[in-house]
């Protein structure tokens, strides 16, 4: 087989050797614009092909081409020539200038097609080919490094978790921090399923899961104020706009039908396994145990840390201990002793050696993606369709973890008349996702079942594996601990899951009448709806976590429907010859409902029967939530002598869960943009071609969500009423309404300069804004003296500011490197922000993970960074001298003062603050991405490096690793922890490995826990190569090309211990306004492979 397999390859190889050196005319010319002068850059592509060449600095080509192919000469700003390659050897081209190409290139708020030189505000672009063929089947995960000022993060590497995108930084305490996506002009809910938070245990995945990568022909990211207006509130956070290929039709497709297919297959795996320690076992202080931990004696038998100088003197010299199930107490009292395991295993002997568990526990997944997209048009242009399908089938690297996608897509545009266009695309998804659980955990077991957690902190001797999960008389979880107190994580793959079948539908019409040359109107509906089946259980007599121990099963269902209605006044005049005018005044409306109906049953009566009958107890889940919105908006351009355009927008909304007074606001924006290269010919020059200076000003709102405004009433069935039976309980919520609660408000100003420049070598877009939220929602503690525990109010300032630049480089022109046929192109783009609490009237607020020290959470702080990490500290004295207790190891801190000007102060100072410990800021101090992309001839090359630099994250991974001994080599040497005594005496105790890593680090104080998440990343890299149309011409192909793929290859947090290979891509606390969090959330996932596109 192996002989057949490389021969193939041989053949193969001969091929592609053969074709590609097949190219057998030489042809050469210069490419200049209507005034003679040479064009530098020009790219000629060999149409149907990758294959393709540029002009250099004085507008000279030269290719290798087939006679009778077609080449291809496009430049930014030109229309683009084809010519057809007959007997000469010289092609000469001419490009003319192409204003629609300048002018209209861009989708804008509410799907309206702006001059791209007239935006005063930041607007990023991805085209749909960096969108396909990827390796994630999440569209948040493949935007992920492709524009600055987007920030996403991942729950985990397991298929189908939940995605963070934040856009800009977070701007609010409590409030929603989430991008607006919208698409094919209707916003789409992209929610996670929030029933409880990560910590205990979510495996919500996030909603944009729905959408098919392969089906996106564009994507906008409008990341300003200015630039959402007219989304009104939904679009505070910055709005990511997907066209889909069914949703992209104009006014011509081709002439034929064409067909195009994607396949691909993926490899999934553990992107970076820890680097473990083999030297030692488990047990604690050098002596064996059947503990958590691996600080027990060498798996070598002799040495002072060998395993036959231990004094528990349980191994044998042969290099043996007794069988962990043979000596489990909970096995020898299990059924007085008489049960299978027991009486196996008793007087068996275990090796005493290391085992790869955590290698062997995870597996390699794989992923098989297909994409078949169907375009045409009638013979006149009049009427055009799309269909695109898609097929996801992934199996993740975790055992029990898998996610099945289907998507069809639909969508045509007919014009009807002179007067009428109508178009539409409907979406539909079919989205199925499961995995073992997955919460949060801290080294042990107290937080949430995590399934990730126990496998992580697994003894290097013990035989996760071999050894046997079930008990066979009750099927419950057997494990290697004596008293059977923990849970053994292929148990939980086996018994318990939870998951989501979601069907979803997301469709869109829209109907447009020109009333003259110079007035349009346009009305558009809008659908999005989905039902989401849950389904989430565990099987009785686990151990450690009641739901394990008796069972338990949660169904329910989650619907949600958005109707939104648009309708625009459209308008393009112009006043004179110097001035034009472009407005829009429209309408929209949105009614958005929510239902959740389900059953949660506790108490499995017969083991391994997943119904609810099967159940003692049963809980009804019901909810159910309706919310209208209103909006009226109005937008006037202004340009001047096409050189100078002024932008005026202004958006009112209502909502209905305010009360009328407060349940209104206006937000109004301008943006200027200022062309001095178009205004005067005299600033252009070869170093300077394009030059465009901006400037916006906007403004948002943030209305809270629920009915935080009056009292509600819960209410309980079937609570036990004695002789009367089940009646139904009625009770108060403990939230204190509060009516006078008015939106948060944001406000925006933003500057930037759009250039390109030495000969349009380098393309330069930055940009500097200032951000302001005030009259912030947050959730509020009340004395039990009240009668409630909480209530909402507005309290508290938000200012941030930050920087966003995008570089175009063509980086064999800048070097410079002339070779035929080969060119570089790479972008880069740069993002640095911060958000500082400026108004706090408590003294802190934590908004996310826990109020708990020992876990700690995210806080708003005045004078501090949003979301600083606080926790439990180190001791410190008046000198800021770290304390050591008695015991050698660190003292902790669960509190501090700091003064009016965030200065810590002794606690008990006048005019103080106190506050929990300030230990870490997650924000990072920039984020870096270095997009490239090599061709030569018919081969592209591409990669995308990622760097972070700062950024503070809690990572209970690393610490488990250290703490648990899993890779600790030393174990001779002991530490003195650099302090003071409690009387001020220089610290001299010493205390032994297992003290300082599992008291101090892991489980002492938080402190001990944050790491700089500084990351560097090799997050994508592919090699593509397009067979030449000589080839195909024979064949039913049009185009055809292999790719070969890899996404998260490899990584480096420079800062974190080398040996743990850590990951800080990720959300540990889940999706939400929490960042610089690992819970053992789970690894993060490489993938590889190969895809072959195919059009006809």
């Amino acid at each position: 087989m192996k002989t057949k397999f490389s021969g193939i390859l041989t053949l193969i190889l001969a091929f592609v050797v053969q074709i590609t050196f097949a190219q057998d005319k030489a042809v050469s010319g210069t490419v200049s614009d209507d005034s003679g002068m040479p064009i530098a850059g020009v790219n000629i592509i060999v149409q149907g092909t990758s294959s393709g060449t540029q002009s250099d600095f004085d507008g000279n080509y030269s290719i290798m081409v087939d006679e009778g192919a077609s080449l291809t000469f496009s430049y930014v700003g030109y229309s683009s020539v084809s010519q057809t390659v007959g007997g000469s050897d010289t092609i000469n081209v001419t490009l003319s200038e192409d204003v629609a190409q300048l002018e209209a290139v861009v989708v804008t708020a509410q799907g309206i097609s702006r001059q791209k030189k007239a935006l005063g505000y930041a607007v990023s672009e991805v085209a749909g080919e960096e969108m396909e063929q990827r390796t994630e089947g999440d569209v948040a995960r493949v935007l992920s490094g492709k524009a600055s000022g987007v920030n996403i993060t991942s729950q985990s590497g397991t298929s189908g978790s939940a995605t963070n995108v934040v856009i800009r930084g977070y701007t609010s305490i409590n409030g929603n921090n989430q991008a607006l996506f919208v698409v094919d002009g209707v916003p789409f809910s992209t929610e996670t399923n929030s029933q409880g938070g990560y910590l205990g245990g979510n495996l919500g995945s996030s909603r944009f899961l729905d959408l098919d990568p392969n089906n996106i022909e564009s994507v906008n990211v409008l990341k300003g104020l200015a630039a959402a207006t007219l989304y009104g509130t939904a679009g505070k956070n910055g709005v990511i706009v997907i066209t889909t290929k069914s949703g992209s039709l104009q006014n011509k497709g081709p002439k034929k039908t064409e067909i195009t297919v994607n396949q691909s297959y993926f490899v999934n795996e553990m992107a970076s396994m820890p680097d473990y320690q083999n030297t030692y076992g488990g047990g604690f202080d050098q002596s064996f145990g059947w503990f958590f931990s691996n600080w027990g004696p060498a798996f070598a038998a002799n040495g002072v840390d060998g395993y036959l100088n231990d004094p528990a003197g349980i191994i044998q010299p042969d290099g043996t201990v007794e069988h962990p199930y043979g000596s489990s107490s909970f096995l020898n009292n299990f059924n007085g002793g008489n049960n299978v395991l027991n009486q196996t295993y008793t007087g068996e002997r275990y090796d005493w050696r290391p085992y790869e568990s955590v290698e062997n526990f995870f597996r390699s997944g794989s992923v098989s993606n297909t994409s078949i997209n169907i375009r045409g048009a009638s013979d006149d242009g009049s009427i055009s369709y799309n269909v695109n399908y898609g097929n996801l089938d992934e199996e993740g690297f975790t055992p029990g973890n898998g996610l099945k996608r289907n998507n069809l897509s639909i969508g045509g545009r007919a014009k009807l008349s002179n007067k009428f266009t109508i178009q539409g695309s409907m979406n539909y998804s079919n989205t199925s996702f499961v995995s073992p659980p997955v919460a949060s955990s801290r080294g042990n077991g107290t937080l949430g079942w995590s399934t990730f957690g126990n496998v992580f902190f697994t003894p290097r001797n013990i035989d996760l594996m071999g050894l046997e999960y079930s008990i066979p008389e009750n099927g419950g979880s057997i494990y290697y601990r004596d008293g059977n107190d923990m849970i053994n994580p292929r148990w939980s793959v086996a018994n318990s899951q939870g998951g989501q079948t979601v069907n979803r539908i997301n469709a869109t019409t829209s109907l447009s009448y020109e009333i003259n040359d110079n007035l349009s109107l346009t009305y558009r509906y809008g659908l999005d709806w989905y039902n989401e089946r849950n389904k989430d259980y565990s099987n009785k007599n686990g151990v450690n976590f009641t739901d394990a121990i008796f069972g338990y099963l949660r169904t329910w269902d989650n619907n949600l429907s958005i109707h939104n209605h648009f309708l625009s006044l459209n308008g393009s005049y112009d006043l004179s010859d110097d001035i034009g005018l472009t407005f829009n005044v429209g309408a929209t409306s949105n009614r958005r409902t929510y239902d959740r109906e389900g059953t949660s049953s506790t108490g499995q009566i017969v083991y391994g029967v997943i119904q609810h009958f099967n159940y003692e107890n049963q809980t009804p889940l019901s909810y159910h939530g309706a919310k209208n919105e209103l909006g009226v908006f109005g937008s006037a351009d202004l340009d001047y002598k096409d050189y100078l355009f002024v932008t005026l927008q202004a958006r009112n909304d209502w909502v209905s869960n305010l009360p009328t007074e407060n349940n209104s606001m206006l937000y109004p924006s301008a943006s200027v943009s200022f062309l001095p290269t178009s205004f005067d010919e005299n600033f252009k020059s070869e170093n300077l071609s394009y030059l465009k200076v901006r400037a916006s000003l906007g403004s948002s709102a943030g209305f809270p969500g629920g009915y935080p405004t009056v009292n509600t009433v819960g209410q309980s069935t079937n609570v036990n009423g004695g002789l009367n039976g089940g009646i139904i309980t009625n009770s108060v919520s403990n939230f204190q309404a509060n009516p006078n609660l008015k939106p948060e408000l944001l406000s925006e100003v933003e500057f930037g300069i759009d250039a390109r420049v030495w000969k349009n070598r380098i393309g330069i877009n930055a940009s500097y804004f200032e951000r302001t939220s005030k009259d912030l929602i947050v959730s509020k503690p009340l004395p039990t003296s009240t009668g409630f525990t909480s209530t909402q109010d507005n309290i508290g300032k938000i200012e941030g500011d930050g920087i966003e630049v995008d570089l175009d480089l063509e980086m064999f022109e800048i070097l410079p490197v002339n070779v035929d046929g080969l060119t570089w192109n790479a972008r880069v783009n740069f993002t640095k922000s911060q958000s500082i609490v400026t108004e706090q009237a408590d003294d802190q607020i934590v908004f996310a993970g826990n109020t708990a020290t020992w876990v700690g959470g995210n806080a708003a702080i005045q004078g501090q960074p949003l979301g600083v990490i606080v926790g439990s500290r180190i001791e410190r004295d008046e000198n800021d001298n770290f304390v050591v207790s008695a015991s050698g190891s660190y003292g902790e801190q669960d509190v501090m003062a700091i003064d009016s000007n965030g200065n810590e102060v002794p606690i008990g100072t006048e005019g103080s603050r106190q506050i929990t410990p300030i230990i870490g800021n997650p924000e990072p101090d920039y984020v870096m991405n270095f997009i490239n992309t090599v061709k030569y001839k018919n081969f592209t090359l591409g990669w995308q490096l990622s760097h972070t630099a700062g950024g503070d994250i809690v990572a209970k991974t690393v610490a488990t690793l250290l703490g648990r001994g899993g890779i600790v080599e030393d174990r001779k040497n002991t530490f003195v922890l650099p302090g003071v005594r409690q009387d001020g005496t220089p610290n001299t105790l010493q205390i032994n490995n297992s003290t300082y890593w599992y008291n101090n680090v892991l489980f002492g104080p938080l402190e001990l826990n944050v790491y700089d998440g500084s990351v560097v990343r090799l997050q994508e890299l592919s090699l593509s190569y397009s067979f030449p149309q000589k080839f195909l011409d024979k064949t039913p192909f049009g185009a055809l090309s292999l790719t070969a793929t890899g996404f998260n290859l490899w990584y480096d947090a420079y800062n974190t211990p080398d040996a743990a290979n850590f990951d800080p891509n990720v959300a540990g606390v889940g999706v939400g306004n929490g960042r610089g969090w690992d819970f053992l959330n789970g690894p993060s996932s490489k993938r590889y492979g190969i895809s072959i596109k195919a059009s006809f």
